[in-house]
């Protein structure tokens, strides 16, 4: 009987145990999980004052660097934080605190010849570098307009962030396409009507030089530069010698 009364006792201690244990941890933490935060804004604070401001929040947080250097910002410098200011969260929650990477990243400059000026615009934008300055100079070939001529920066040379080049691109000149025509034969004609045809034919009279001679006739052309048929560029000029018959 004795025996029966011991686990009869036994049991209730056990069950009133299980009652407090209930109570006093399990409904605790049943209540604590619909208790929430605010997030505190800790954005551009330094990162220890940023970690005690949310330990005093009962949230925690963990340091992670942002992608890309942010120049002008120093590394110890919160950018952003994750959850956001304001936003409602269970207590101990982490909060992701985004600060500056330590080192200005650098960049091999590679060779740029030949490349779309656009294209080496984009490619070093991502870097961070600013082409600073681009000079155009006249190329007869299509293939080499708006391509990189000469950098200021070697290839290979390693830039940091922020740095600048300066570049050369090319600028297709436009060809001058002139048709050349025939030189009118004005040989035999008199200066008059030498240089009347020379002019329809349009070109122009240039030096006339005279020559003696007892078996031409007198005052006709006898010699004309460039010669008959030669292609010459119209406007050119045609230079002639006219016979005399006195010395």
């Amino acid at each position: 009987m004795k025996n029966v009364s011991a686990a009869i006792l036994a049991i209730l201690v056990l069950l009133i145990a299980s009652v407090v244990i209930m109570d006093r941890v399990v409904m605790m933490s049943y209540t604590r999980q619909g208790q929430s935060v605010n997030v505190p804004d800790v954005e551009k604070m330094n990162y220890d004052d940023a970690l005690r401001t949310l330990g005093s929040s009962g949230l925690a947080g963990r340091k992670s660097y942002n992608v890309r250097y942010i120049r002008d910002i120093d590394s110890n410098t919160v950018v952003v934080q994750r959850p956001s200011p304001g936003s409602e969260v269970k207590p101990g929650r982490t909060v992701y605190l985004v600060v500056n990477k330590r080192e200005r990243p650098s960049f091999s400059i590679p060779d740029l010849y030949g490349r779309p000026v656009n294209e080496v615009k984009q490619l070093l934008d991502r870097h961070g570098i600013t082409v600073e300055d681009v000079q155009e100079q006249p190329v007869f070939d299509p293939a080499d307009d708006g391509n990189v001529l000469s950098q200021s920066v070697a290839p290979n040379t390693m830039l940091y962030e922020g740095s600048s080049v300066s570049l050369i691109v090319g600028k297709a000149e436009e060809i001058e396409t002139v048709t050349k025509i025939p030189v009118p034969d004005v040989l035999g004609m008199s200066l008059k009507q030498a240089r009347q045809v020379i002019l329809d034919k349009g070109f122009n009279t240039g030096n006339v030089s005279y020559e003696y001679s007892a078996i031409l006739v007198p005052y006709t052309v006898i010699n004309q530069k460039p010669a008959v048929n030669a292609l010459a560029k119209p406007g050119n000029v045609v230079d002639l010698t006219v016979v005399i018959d006195e010395e």
